[in-house]
């Protein structure tokens, strides 16, 4: 992944500066074309610049104001909100032929292992919001991807996740609490370990951030750590080297399966 966490999809960007590009040469404003569409004029603005993805309503309206003969309103085909987000596109690519994927998440329950309502709180959570039919389509496409959980042949799957994502009531209490239970339902397929690292392990290698070490079938290693709005997925034999060895470190510190199973218990009683 390369960084480019928060740049729009090229296709609003174009679509944006066609409409920018007739409606000039129809000698239209772009208060004419705001007040036609029944947008204000920032929202216009932030179309024509691809900050924010063109609308249906807005490419009919400006396709008529401009004379356009049906040809912005045409692009609405190759506007469908992606699956992903940009920077994250390449890692799930190469998850999905992955046959092993071991995490470590210190704020989040793993997007593998989250259930619906969690799903849409994290999402409804996104600033700046995202659009409704941008927030359906990555609801589906994360509860889509957990199919791998129970793919033939299976996966392998290592999943450590600190105490803080556990306790943090994403979604309120009932969702938390549905959401406990869900990952000791899951916990209970043979191809998935599932650890707690609790707060009691003090100063640990995991306060860093989370890590992502996976395996393709052609027994390629890769790496993904991920910021705020930055990810990095590598396949540099030295950092994926370094991430795996900090990630075993964090499994030794970590609660076993057993142990994990019973914190997880306790805590679901609790909520």
């Amino acid at each position: 992944m390369n960084g480019e966490a928060t740049r729009p999809p090229m296709a609003w960007r174009y679509c944006g500066n066609q409409v920018k590009l007739w409606r000039e040469q129809a000698g239209v404003t772009r208060e004419q074309l705001a007040r036609e569409a029944a947008y204000g004029y920032e929202t216009v603005k932030s179309m024509e610049q691809g900050r924010r993805r063109p609308s249906s309503r807005f490419l009919q309206i400006a396709d008529q104001l401009c004379g356009a003969q049906g040809k912005l309103a045409a692009a609405e085909a190759y506007l469908k909100p992606e699956r992903f987000p940009a920077r994250s596109q390449d890692f799930f690519r190469y998850e999905a032929e992955a046959v092993s994927l071991w995490s470590y998440e210190p704020l989040l329950i793993p997007g593998l292992l989250q259930i619906e309502a969690t799903v849409r709180a994290l999402l409804g959570a996104h600033r700046p919001p995202l659009d409704d039919e941008v927030l359906e389509e990555r609801v589906r496409a994360r509860l889509e991807r957990q199919a791998l959980l129970r793919r033939s042949p299976p996966v392998e799957f290592s999943f450590v996740v600190y105490e803080a994502a556990l306790r943090c009531p994403v979604g309120g209490s009932d969702t938390a609490r549905r959401q406990l239970v869900h990952l000791l339902d899951v916990a209970g397929l043979r191809n998935v370990s599932l650890q707690v690292l609790p707060f009691a392990a003090g100063a640990h290698p995991g306060l860093n951030g989370p890590i992502v070490l996976l395996e393709t079938r052609e027994h390629e290693r890769l790496a993904l750590t991920e910021g705020q709005s930055l990810s990095l997925l590598t396949a540099d034999p030295e950092q994926v080297g370094a991430l795996t060895q900090r990630h075993g470190m964090i499994r030794t510190e970590a609660l076993g399966a057993d142990e994990s199973a019973r914190f997880i218990k306790r805590m679901a009683g609790e909520a």
